[in-house]
């Protein structure tokens, strides 16, 4: 830490560094403008930066400059149980290669804190109506994850500053909100604000608390938990003013879902947001929390809000210490981050959101930002009285009817962070159980908070046998169906649906709904609050107008609507009032962090098992990867269309026997009942790289009917032969023949989850350049860690302008910079030469300096190395 500007905090034992002394200095008068973010950012350059770069670095967020690279030090790494564990299985990796070239592999260590929270692994195999589900969900879980964990709890001994909370306590952001974060750290006798990485791109989850917390993919933060800054200019900030009030009946869910879609017209990608104004101070950081969890969604990196009175009601709400929530204000008021000291905070962009205008939302088909209003169910095409007399015609006939639910889940951090969303689910329960209403019996229902002190309080209001009852028990503290672990169907619903080709979808209250996600017989999916996931399991069908169309009838047989079971506000706000309790918390959370003593490993060297298809020393230092790329003579694996997910580049979902890497898994002597999903296998290259492009919903334009229409499905062309085939049969063909590769595309490429896989199974493919009209952050942060370069057509240049088919050859020609300018030369099959001018995204000269090393592994490697 630097000692310039370094002060005791009045009152405390301890010490902070005066930033406003700082920036007044350079320009006086210039902190009070300065947004929220900045002022954070500039904090940990007065303490941590080279005091020689400070004075240029503070300038840029004085001047809202972008013209110069400057370091981030994050105060911690989060991490899930998948994108954690590969993280941890490339530093175990790294260690072998660091030892094989004569190193002490004892050293390579995250020194930052790193948290691992092992959620991402359960499937739904056990649904909501058994009453033993919680408990066969987390067996089957361990049967299926031995390998897995057993490496992770080699983690646990083997690396410094690594600390990890087993299967079965929840998930990782609703933890980091309840707990893990103190907002303000209080390190060395120093505070400072809290800031994290995590490897979910919905870590912006707990900037709801003021906290600065930013999804990356494994590979960046690999890069942090070495003590690597993270280089970055100053981002986008754009100000959020939100005004007006809720109307009646309308939750959190309801405004995520709204802004989504408004922030994501508005164009926010990349930006970090700063939600002010009179209606965000009426939020509380449960909505708050909906709100900032769904910033991947809108594009955004960050979701920020000040720090408040709700703050301080929160931490004291779940059991945070007297002495630190007393930190909290006391920092946040000394230091201009609380939010009356903000009022002044210049933004170079407001927008303005009424809340006012919101109204009862869905999401989908199809996409989060696709918002649906429950008033328009019949404009859209969705539900219909003809669609439902038809729907209900097959029901009579004994058939699952068309639009059939076969899934309705109350998931997610997204909305169970949040008690008003899960008490307004109980009261729902709570009053069709007493009209006599049931969950129609082709829903596969369940209920997976993401904290176990849900729980506590739904027994405090008497709601947990309420949803029990219809269905909603609770199946696991995890992911589960928001990250596509849904689990089986029943084998007659199931095969109800393949045999008839049913229109079957899912009703989740989740943050992604993307086509194929969620599972596999499930054609579309849709988002919506947790008290309407309930409704949609009376209801069974899609079909169903949900605001006006009869449930069911009462004991009386009169008709029973949507309005009948829902509830007011007064009942949700005094229900949560009177139920959710701090001791609840600290019941849950104090016995969880006492990891107690650990043992220290017996070898820094991880003894790798030969069989395991979910754990395999990775191999990112020889072979292909260890080599040149050459740029030239690159065939496309895939010529794609705009809006492409990580799911279509590494879906995460369950394995299917058909699939390559279902057939791999057939192969090493896996039952099929255990094969799980892609994302649980994504510590063995071999296994992971199979689920390359495996998407179901993919549409490769090379891959065309008759007719000229793309075809769906994990297909490629092998050229120049021009033979169609699966997509892993053509990685293994250009493989075998080392033929490199480039990928073309629409605009915003790689949406969706941090996955590094998405970059890592493309790059062990062979594929030195993706060439895109634009590119998702996360992933084009995951490219570059690979060592693979993206580069982007210039504005008004698409795939179709230069009507690239697949048949042609591609080079890359120019001295490579940070946002350069390259050519992209077309070699097409009848010898004609076409030079393309596009724009090299290497963003920064840090990462010019990680691409040309091959990987940001490559770099550690040779760096620690040269340093030893």
């Amino acid at each position: 830490m630097n000692t310039a500007h370094r002060k005791q905090l009045a009152g405390t034992q301890l010490d902070y560094y005066d930033t406003r002394e700082a920036v007044e200095a350079i320009q006086p008068g210039a902190y009070a403008t300065l947004p929220y973010t900045s002022r954070v950012l500039a904090e940990q350059l007065v303490r941590r930066c080279d005091p020689a770069a400070l004075t240029d670095s503070l300038k840029q967020l004085i001047n809202r400059q972008r013209t110069l690279d400057f370091p981030w030090y994050p105060a911690r790494v989060v991490c899930h149980d998948i994108l954690g564990q590969t993280a941890l299985v490339d530093l175990a990796g790294l260690r072998d290669a660091i030892a094989d070239q004569g190193g002490d592999p004892a050293k390579v260590n995250p020194v930052v804190p790193t948290q691992l929270i092992v959620d991402h692994s359960l499937a739904v195999e056990a649904p909501g109506f058994d009453p033993d589900a919680f408990e066969k969900n987390r067996a089957i879980e361990d049967r299926r994850n031995e390998d897995r964990f057993h490496f992770i709890e080699w983690c646990k001994t083997a690396f410094d500053n690594v600390d990890v909370i087993p299967a079965g306590n929840g998930i990782m952001h609703q933890i980091n909100l309840e707990k893990m974060s103190p907002v303000i750290q209080n390190r060395d006798g120093v505070a400072y604000p809290d800031t994290c990485v995590g490897t979910d791109s919905h870590t912006p989850h707990v900037d709801a608390l003021g906290v600065i917390a930013i999804g990356v993919g494994g590979l960046e933060a690999e890069t942090v938990m070495l003590g690597l800054p993270s280089m970055m200019r100053l981002p986008d900030i754009v100000g959020v003013k939100i005004v007006g009030e809720r109307q009646p009946g309308i939750t959190a869910t309801d405004i995520a879902l709204a802004m989504t879609e408004f922030l994501r017209n508005e164009k926010v990608v990349s930006a970090y947001l700063e939600f002010f104004g009179p209606g965000a101070a009426t939020l509380s950081i449960g909505d708050r929390a909906t709100l900032s969890n769904m910033t991947p969604e809108y594009g955004a990196s960050a979701g920020m809000f000040y720090i408040d009175e709700q703050t301080i009601d929160y931490l004291k709400l779940t059991g945070r210490e007297p002495e630190q929530v007393a930190l909290v204000e006391q920092y946040a008021k000394e230091t201009g981050l609380w939010a009356d000291d903000l009022a002044a905070a210049e933004y170079e962009r407001v927008l303005e959101f009424d809340l006012s205008t919101v109204v009862r939302n869905m999401a989908g088909p199809s996409n989060p930002h696709r918002r649906l209003p429950t008033s328009a169910l019949n404009e859209r095409g969705i539900a219909g009285d003809e669609m439902l007399a038809a729907a209900q015609a097959e029901e009579a006939e004994g058939l699952m009817p068309d639009g059939a639910v076969i899934i309705a889940a109350i998931t997610s951090c997204t909305n169970t962070s949040n008690p008003r969303n899960v008490v307004a689910a109980g009261l729902v329960a709570k009053k069709a159980n007493e009209l006599g209403l049931i969950r129609k019996p082709w829903v596969k229902s369940s209920f997976a908070p993401g904290s176990k002190v849900a729980k506590l309080y739904l027994e405090e209001a008497g709601l947990l046998p309420e949803l029990e009852k219809l269905g909603f028990g609770i199946v696991a503290y995890a992911c589960t169906t928001c990250n596509g672990m849904s689990g089986a169907l029943d084998p007659v619903i199931e095969k109800e649906v393949v045999d008839r080709d049913l229109y079957a979808t899912a009703v989740l209250s989740g943050n992604r709904n993307f086509d194929g996600r969620i599972h596999p017989h499930a054609k579309q999916a849709f988002l919506a609050s947790p008290p309407l996931v309930v409704a949609y399991a009376i209801a069974g069908t899609v079909r169903f107008d949900i605001e006006k169309d009869v449930l069911g009838n009462d004991q009386n047989g009169n008709p029973v609507t949507l309005k009948d079971i829902w509830p007011s506000d007064e009942e949700i706000d005094a229900l949560v009032a009177k139920s959710v309790k701090p001791e609840q918390f600290n019941q849950i959370y104090i016995p969880m962090f006492d990891l107690g003593d650990i043992e220290q490993a017996e070898s820094p060297l991880y003894d790798w098992r030969e069989m395991s298809t979910y754990i395999r020393r990775p191999p990112y230092w020889e072979g292909a990867l260890a080599g040149e790329r050459t740029m030239k003579g690159m065939r496309p694996l895939a010529v794609l269309g705009d809006n492409i997910t990580t799911d279509h580049l590494s879906p995460s979902n369950a394995i299917q026997a058909s699939s390559a890497a279902g057939e791999y898994c057939a192969k090493m002597g896996l039952p099929e009942e255990d094969f799980n999903s892609y994302a649980t296998h994504r510590g063995d290259h071999l296994t992971a790289q199979r689920a390359t492009f495996a998407n179901p919903k993919l549409l490769n334009e090379m891959c065309r009917d008759e007719n000229g229409e793309v075809k769906q499905g994990s297909l490629a062309r092998i050229e120049p032969e021009g033979t169609e085939s699966r997509m892993w049969e053509a990685i293994e063909t250009y493989m075998e023949r080392k033929q490199p590769l480039i990928i073309v595309a629409g605009a915003d490429y790689g949406q969706g989850s941090s996955r590094d896989w998405a970059a890592k199974g493309v790059r062990l493919a062979g594929v030195e350049t993706i060439v895109a009209e634009g590119f998702e952050r996360i992933h084009r942060t995951n490219l570059v860690g690979m060592g693979v370069l993206p580069v982007e057509f210039k504005a008004g240049d698409t795939r179709e302008t230069y009507g690239i088919d697949g048949t042609e050859t591609f080079d890359v020609v120019g001295d490579i910079s940070p946002r350069c300018d390259l050519t992209l030369i077309i070699n097409r099959a009848n010898g004609e030469t076409v030079e393309v001018p596009v724009t090299c995204r290497l963003d920064t000269a840090a990462e010019v300096n990680v691409y040309n090393a091959g990987g940001v592994l490559q770099r550690f490697a040779k760096d620690f190395l040269a340093s030893a």
